[in-house]
């Protein structure tokens, strides 16, 4: 493959010819150009790679990039210095008033929005830049072994890989890295953003893992808080079951934290617990609960929190101490030791002989990285930390780490929560796309659900089924605010859940939700937020062919 320079555009150039003048078109598709610039960082040291017979090249580093059914992929080999970030440039330019939608790493907080192309923001796996007349898509396949992320600096195109092996560079040896795999697309003629983002996902995605239904129930998180029983469950799960008139595909009534064994350290405390392989004594059975939801009429789901260990767990099963996992109480396993994986297969697996149909598990990125997804903007995690495999990437760890919970989990919808997003695609039917909704707090609901569910729906049925988190139907959050959220999760086509305090429950409650159910339950056009270029809380939208407006 030939190397290109490219000169800059004009500012008055459009999306669509910067999008040709960075592209070349292989087997019908548009491919990215080889970069203008490369650079791997090792240590704290940065080395420019020189380009020499098709491949980028400094000391023992090399960089190559090779055309893959449409895409172009990147393959790092580095036998001995440690890489921790590789660095890809394109010369370009844009519209003054061109604006800019990346993505997330994990969940979104309440902060997608589109923005102006100067804001020079760091946007994880893909940045669509868009101007009056087109959109132009640049992204990176899903499950890639490499954390990436998209800038747009002067006059440059940046695409950062990082290459880390916890906080440290990976050792790769000998092996060749395939560290990710760049695709573009460019708007149709006459196309909306929105319909271009979702063919652009479909690219990043060619192969999503789906809920054979449409996923819809209950979960008890947001007005019990960790303070569930079996009885509670069985209470919320009958008082709804009826309002679910749809035989051919039941609601799930997920249990959420607070099942499990506690820790000696943490009693009474849901979301860290001792063994997810024992129910405390608010349980007792997990089948017999299983069963009971089944007779109630709806179908078993559970969340649990896979990396968490026991309190009595040698050492050397644990990952280091750094901030954000260095509580003594708390402490978390290292996914790179078999003996962890084969702890975790049999956890999910048991759940399935209990006799539950779906498995919620959470916390995965915070567990590992130490960190929450609105705290990564510098980096994914704290420096000069290192797993028991140096061997293999962050990325590489978790995608290990997907897939055996994914294969454990056998005919178990699995929903990810603090998942990375990128690398859920085409592993779980569900991922939970936004920070916590709210029993409690309705501009928490409005911040997180309405904005995620706006900037995300994209991928919905494209990545997995995009969870955009609960209806907190309790007394502290107006039914005016939540009966528009309940809608819209209703009519959007994407997965609902309600979490229901029983006293909040009146007729005006009952029938709503009997409709949102009925709705729910059946495959609908996928809704299209209307104002989101300008609204971070996108308050109009096509829901079933018509436009519907809300008052957050």
């Amino acid at each position: 493959m030939q190397r290109r320079h490219f000169v800059k555009i004009s500012g008055i150039t459009s999306a669509a010819l910067i999008f040709s003048r960075l592209t070349s078109f292989a087997n019908g598709s548009a491919v990215i150009n080889a970069p203008d610039k490369v650079l791997a960082k090792s240590g704290d040291q940065w080395h420019q790679l020189a380009y020499s017979q098709g491949l980028y090249v400094n000391r023992d580093i090399r960089v190559k990039f090779k055309h893959i059914y449409g895409a172009l992929a990147i393959f790092i080999t580095s036998p001995v210095l440690p890489i921790s970030t590789i660095q890809i440039t394109w010369k370009y330019n844009t519209k003054p008033d061109a604006i800019v939608l990346g993505d997330k790493w994990e969940r979104s907080y309440g902060d997608l929005e589109w923005s102006g192309a100067g804001t020079h923001n760091k946007n994880p796996w893909y940045l669509l830049i868009s101007d009056e007349s087109s959109t132009s898509c640049f992204g990176v396949k899903t499950g890639a072994n490499s954390f990436c992320a998209w800038s747009l600096k002067d006059h440059e195109l940046e695409l950062t890989l990082d290459t880390q092996s916890g906080g440290n560079g990976v050792q790769l040896g000998q092996r060749e890295l395939k560290a990710a795999e760049i695709v573009t697309m460019k708007s149709e003629p006459g196309e909306t953003t929105f319909t271009t983002a979702q063919r652009f996902c479909t690219k990043m995605c060619p192969n999503p893992r789906l809920p054979r239904k449409p996923v819809y129930g209950i979960n008890d998180w947001y007005f019990a808080y960790g303070n569930n029983s079996s009885e509670l469950i069985k209470k919320i799960t009958g008082l709804l079951t009826d309002l679910a008139p749809d035989t051919n595909n039941r609601p799930f009534s997920v249990i959420d934290a607070g099942w499990a064994t506690y820790s000696p350290y943490l009693p009474g405390d849901g979301g860290f617990m001792d063994d997810f392989s024992k129910p405390n004594d608010k349980f007792r059975d997990m089948t017999i609960m299983a069963d009971d939801i089944n007779k109630l009429g709806m179908q078993p789901g559970l969340w649990t929190r896979v990396l968490c260990a026991k309190h009595d767990d040698p050492k050397s099963l644990l990952l280091p101490t750094i901030p954000g996992r260095d509580d003594p109480k708390q402490p978390i396993l290292d996914p790179t030791i078999p003996e962890n994986t084969e702890k975790i297969k049999k956890t999910i697996a048991l759940y399935q002989q209990w006799g539950y149909k779906l498995v919620k598990h959470d916390y995965t990125t915070y567990d590992i990285m130490g960190k929450w997804g609105f705290q990564m903007k510098d980096a994914m995690t704290t420096p000069s930390w290192s797993f028991y495999d140096k061997t293999k990437t962050s990325a590489e760890i978790i995608n290990d780490l997907y897939e055996a919970i994914r294969i454990a989990a056998g005919e178990m919808y699995v929903i990810g929560c603090n998942t990375i997003s990128h690398l859920s695609a085409g592993v779980f039917e569900l991922n939970r796309i936004g920070d916590d909704t709210s029993g409690k707090d309705w501009d928490r609901t409005r911040k997180m659900g309405v904005n995620t569910l706006g900037f995300r729906i994209p991928q919905h049925n494209t990545f997995y089924a995009t969870d955009a988190d609960c209806v907190g139907l309790t007394n502290n959050i107006p039914w005016e605010k939540n009966s528009q959220w309940l809608q819209l999760l209703a009519e959007s086509g994407t997965p609902l859940f309600v979490s229901p305090q029983p006293d909040a429950l009146g007729d005006v409650q009952k029938a709503a939700i009997k409709l949102a159910y009925t709705q729910a339950a059946r495959l609908q056009p996928i809704g299209e937020p209307l104002d989101w270029k300008t609204n971070s809380q996108p308050a109009k939208w096509i829901l079933n062919a018509r436009e519907v407006s809300f008052n957050w």
